[in-house]
């Protein structure tokens, strides 16, 4: 009996590590696609929605499918009592993300689009800063090592890991002292609200369903208002297409995924998830648009490489 016992937790746990693997795969490949389906919902080269549209439509989509899985039959049972002092620091969560989302559009005004790809990576340093600091995990010199690698891969392929037919141009950074400052802020908060939902996911003994509705409740509520606030041109629903359904989905079912790896991982995974993309961003990029990969996408995928192997193979 103790043979056959062992023999099925010891099957449980393979399932349970090939479901993770699974899930931590998918999320790579969702967000290394991200920039290639963006590219395929333009029109003239131009976007033809609202971001501020897919933005509420992907927060509604995550509060749906977190309320689908709360529904008779799910796995995890509610708790008998609940109060808003449960769902109050999500919605802290949810203003430093509707933040965040914002200041990115602001940011574009004060430099260009290669600068903030380059810059952008080192928000891997905040996060890690701030999750060492906030959650008082230490980090040794290996790891911080490793994290330092990846942040090397992101900046190293935002500077040219693919290149155009003809293109023979490297990429030249442009951007304002305020650009700076502003690129500061972003860093700041996408670290703060990465390692801050983290800490609340993992502090509450709520199931995670629930925690989401919390979470996407806020974030609907705060895009709608924005997007109100705002104003909005043309209908809501403008220069939608399957492929902007295909974008929306993909987000919605990523952000779930990303709450799964936070409560039961770290926002140190979710680094690496981000940082591996960049292959299937890279092998997309060449399939769908006929760029060419050049040294520097090598070099980031060596960088990856070595620091997945200080952070999780050597010990």
């Amino acid at each position: 009996m103790g043979v056959f016992g062992n023999a099925a937790g010891s099957a449980d746990r393979l399932l349970h590590r090939g479901l993770w693997a699974l899930l931590l795969l998918l999320s790579v490949a969702i967000y290394g696609s991200h920039a290639p389906l963006l590219t395929l919902c333009k029109v003239d080269g131009a976007i033809p929605f609202s971001s501020t549209s897919v933005v509420v439509l992907v927060e509604l989509t995550k509060l749906l499918l977190s309320v689908l899985s709360l529904l008779p039959g799910a796995r995890e049972p509610l708790p008998a009592a609940l109060s808003w002092r449960h769902a109050a620091p999500f919605a802290l969560s949810a203003l430093l993300y509707a933040a965040n989302n914002n200041l990115v559009v602001h940011m574009q005004l004060f430099m260009d689009p290669s600068t903030f790809q380059v810059l952008s990576n080192l928000k891997i340093v905040s996060t890690a800063l701030l999750y060492s600091l906030l959650l008082r995990r230490r980090l040794g010199p290996r790891r911080w090592l490793a994290l330092l690698l990846l942040l090397a891969a992101g900046v190293t392929y935002s500077c040219g890991g693919l290149r155009g037919h003809g293109d023979t141009a490297g990429t030249r950074l442009h951007v304002t002292p305020v650009g700076l400052l502003l690129l500061s802020v972003y860093c700041l908060i996408s670290g703060l609200s990465a390692v801050y939902t983290e800490a609340i996911l993992k502090s509450q003994a709520l199931p995670l369903g629930l925690q989401n509705i919390f979470l996407y409740f806020f974030g609907v509520l705060l895009n709608l208002m924005g997007s109100l606030w705002t104003g909005m041109e043309g209908g809501f629903l403008e220069g939608f297409s399957p492929w902007v359904l295909l974008v929306v989905f993909s987000q919605a079912l990523n952000g779930l995924i990303m709450s799964v790896v936070m409560k039961h991982s770290s926002n140190i995974t979710r680094l690496f998830i981000i940082s591996c993309s960049i292959l299937v961003n890279a092998l997309l990029s060449v399939a769908l648009f006929n760029l060419q990969l050049t040294l520097l996408f090598f070099v980031a995928v060596a960088c990856i490489g070595l620091a997945v192997h200080l952070y999780y193979g050597v010990t």
